[in-house]
């Protein structure tokens, strides 16, 4: 991402797949290279910094002839050997900056990453693509709707689309959107249907190679093979409809967006609660309050993660389990009397108190079908000290009712008749998010947590709420 920046006369083209980790700050995404989310740190990348951060390895004097070399390389496995890491338990250690030395790993930049807030100068020192800089070539990006670090991605093709200085690399962009975990687009099934998780997408296959190639022979070797002509700007897998389908832009110009609101009698604790979601604005004062203990976190099942070494499954699993702890607050609509398509970004805003210094908040977006089962479709996290800015640490004070605007999801997705939209809230997504100690602190050098006690509210004068990117119904 960085090199686009630099306009260098041998770069001609590129085809990003899964860029986030190269994408440090656009638009109201701060993620730096996918370390955070809604000012939270994303684990996983610690877990890929135990791998790649080895920079302990024999040194051979320089001059050394290139045949010497290769006999070398043969000679000398130069492949670190790394200790088996139970990443679970070592997530669960405190403090958080110790992870990577006690698991065995060298010397390297995770501890100091971690010191780092979302806005740090440091992360603007190099090595990222930040927007403030140009773009300088055409590209052909690709994304999953279950990966890390999608809404980055998006926002980034966007920002190109309409900064970039040269009107041919405006021009010169295109985004293609599977349904799949990370960098998996050459692993769908041609003859079978995808699962991502536990859900079913259908027959998702698409010619990959062909399109890569077709976008890099004519960029790259400027080949009149009719590339921009036939190829829409914009392709995207919608599940639930199981159908690849296109646009002239992201989000496509048609969807609209439509307010589903948050409310209940005051017990919307777990699946077995009053939680609601509808599009009438609550008419009474109400609100719904859990526990939220950093040493018993909800667990992190499905979503858009990667490169975890298996401490937190990606895609999409059937949440009942979790949405029966009286710590996550579960708003669920009637079931449907129509298919309902959402094509963009979901926004959420929550009305939100806590009697600690500084909290965690997340909100995820789940499928209900018939029978009851609950897929995740897509999930966000939001760090309440950052409300005011990622520059600015603001701390809660107990009594005060504060607005979250939540970083946003992304997604395609309809649901289908009978279906229900549901919504849960809680404060922790664990391991897939660093947790929250509450102190106020810094959490990465804490060995302590305190509890706290947070509450959602929901009425006229606190509405909280999920806006959803609604497309008009097609055949």
């Amino acid at each position: 991402m960085a090199l686009a920046a630099k306009k260098h006369p041998a770069h001609k083209a590129m085809v990003p797949m899964a860029a986030g980790a190269g994408i440090g700050r656009v638009g109201e995404f701060f993620e730096q290279g996918n370390w955070y989310k809604g000012g939270v740190h994303q684990t996983l990348m610690t877990v890929w910094l135990f791998g790649v951060q080895q920079n302990v390895r024999p040194q051979f004097p320089e001059g050394l002839p290139q045949e010497q070399l290769q006999r070398l390389r043969k000679m000398y496995d130069l492949a670190a050997n790394m200790p088996e890491v139970n990443w679970k338990k070592q997530l669960r250690k405190l403090p958080a900056v110790d992870w990577l030395r006690n698991a065995g790993a060298n010397e390297g930049p995770g501890a100091e990453f971690l010191k780092r807030g979302p806005n740090d100068p440091k992360w603007y020192e190099g090595g990222l693509y930040h927007d403030d800089q140009d773009f300088g070539v055409p590209a052909y990006w690709f994304n999953s709707w279950f990966d890390v670090s999608q809404g980055p991605n998006l926002a980034l093709f966007n920002h190109i689309r309409q900064k970039a200085s040269d009107p041919a690399v405006r021009d010169g962009q295109y985004l293609l959107v599977a349904p799949t975990l990370h960098c998996a687009f050459g692993a769908i099934p041609k003859h079978k249907d995808l699962e991502v998780g536990e859900l079913n997408v259908g027959r998702a296959w698409f010619p990959v190679w062909e399109e890569v190639f077709g976008f890099l022979d004519h960029y790259l070797k400027g080949e009149a093979n009719g590339f921009p002509q036939k190829t829409p700007r914009v392709q995207f897998y919608t599940m639930g409809k199981n159908r690849w389908e296109s646009s002239g832009e992201w989000p496509p110009k048609d969807a609209v967006m439509k307010e589903f609101y948050l409310g209940s009698g005051g017990k919307a604790n777990s699946v077995f609660g009053d939680g609601v979601l509808g599009t009438a604005m609550p008419a009474g004062a109400a609100s719904d309050s859990f526990t939220y203990d950093p040493m018993n976190p909800v667990p992190a099942l499905g979503g858009g993660v990667c490169c975890n070494a298996g401490s937190a499954l990606g895609g999409s699993f059937d949440q009942r389990d979790i949405e029966a702890r009286a710590d996550v607050l579960v708003y669920t609509s009637e079931p449907l009397d129509a298919p309902l398509q959402i094509t963009g970004s979901v926004n959420a805003t929550l009305y939100v108190s806590s009697d600690a210094k500084d909290t965690d908040f997340t909100v995820k977006l789940v499928d209900v079908h018939p029978d009851g089962a609950a897929y995740n479709v897509d999930d966000t996290i939001f760090r309440a000290r950052y409300r005011e800015g990622y520059d600015k640490e603001r701390f809660m004070e107990p009594g005060q009712v504060y607005e979250l605007k939540l970083s946003p999801m992304s997604t395609s997705y309809q649901f289908l008749k009978g279906h229900r939209i549901r919504v849960e809230v809680s404060s922790s997504k664990f391991p897939q998010y660093m947790r929250n100690l509450n102190t106020g602190g810094h959490n990465y050098d804490e060995t302590k947590g305190v509890v706290a006690h947070n509450s959602v509210h929901h009425n006229q004068r606190y509405p909280s709420k999920v806006v959803l990117p609604v497309m008009p119904v097609r055949e």
